[in-house]
Formats: structure tokens, sequence, C-alpha cells
């Protein structure tokens, strides 16, 4: 299968307030290390970033919208906007993949319970195979739940879901290997 890396959501606003999110620096070396697998075995790096027009510490190219330069980003990298949870709708991201001929996304990021997870399901609903690393997507503790809660949950729930048609699984950062272009 044609992999792509595709890293949501780790943007200024969302990993710097205090409290951070849950494991928020694992998370980022997490990433660096995703990050240089992938460019390594020549797998596109895409970097979503989500944007609020309305609200200023989200609002495209503001401080709050741009990635934390403890990330690795490389110039080769894709990097596109989105507004809402699912990294697919009103996005190029569909033709891209589809353009590189890609077949399976391997995903992490921020937040746990919503944008990674709207993007898996939109993503599987729409024929690619997912691997969710589940040591390198985060969120912060809720009212009705710790972060640490909500990813094992996601972790232990979303590959459980078969009805698309295509492999929902989870990984480490350890275990994951990309194919080689």
């Amino acid at each position: 299968m044609s992999q792509a890396l595709v890293i949501i959501d780790v943007q200024h606003a969302l990993f710097n307030p205090v409290p951070t999110p849950y494991r928020a620096h694992e998370v980022i070396e997490n990433l660096n290390l995703l990050t240089e697998k992938a460019r390594t075995a020549g797998v596109p790096v895409i970097w979503v970033l989500h944007e609020t027009p309305n609200q200023d510490i989200m609002r495209y190219q503001s401080s709050g919208w741009q990635l934390p330069a403890s990330l690795n980003v490389a110039t080769s990298d894709v990097q596109l906007r989105k507004t809402t949870p699912d990294s697919f709708l009103r996005t190029p991201l569909e033709q891209i993949l589809h353009d590189k001929g890609v077949t399976e996304l391997i995903i992490g990021g921020y937040a746990t319970e919503f944008c990674v997870d709207t993007t898996i399901r939109s993503a599987a609903a729409k024929g690619f195979h997912v691997t969710l690393i589940e040591d390198a997507h985060c969120t912060h503790d809720k009212p009705h739940a710790s972060a640490e809660l909500i990813i094992q949950h996601h972790n232990a729930t979303l590959p459980q879901i078969r009805s698309f048609g295509v492999t929902i699984q989870t990984r480490t950062t350890a275990e994951t290997e990309f194919n080689p272009r």
C-alpha cells in the first residue's frame, strides 16, 4: 500500500495553553520520529492546520495557528488548512492523496475525540486504510473523561469499526514502518 503521514492540528494555540494536552511533549517527540521515518522512505508528510476565522487565536497565519518550533517540518511537506473537524471537508486532502496514489493513511495529532476521530472515519468512508499511531495523538482532559481515558477509548474502539470495508488499526511509533516509495 502507498502511504501518507497525516498530522492533524498540532498548533501553538492547542499545544501551548496551561495545562498542555496530555503527554504533549511525548506526542511531539513521536511525531518528529514518524516524520523522519516517513521522509526517509519517501512517504508524503501532510500537516493539517485548523483555523477559525472569527477567533483571533486560531485565525489563519496568527501565532496560535502556527506549528510549534519543536516540530521538524520540511519544505517538502504539504500543509493544508481546514475549518471543520474533518480534514477532508472543503479541503484538497482527498485530491492530494489520490494524485500521490495513496491508499493508506498513518495518522496522529490533536484532538483525539474531535479532529483525529472525525478524519479517521471520513478517510475510511472514502476507502483509505488507516493506521492511528496510538502514542502520537492527544487531547485535553474534559469534564466527562480524562484525556488518558479518551485516548485509550479511541485506541481500543476505532480498530473495531469494520463496516467501511477497509482496515483501521493502531500501532505505536516504535512499531510503525513506512513502505519505501
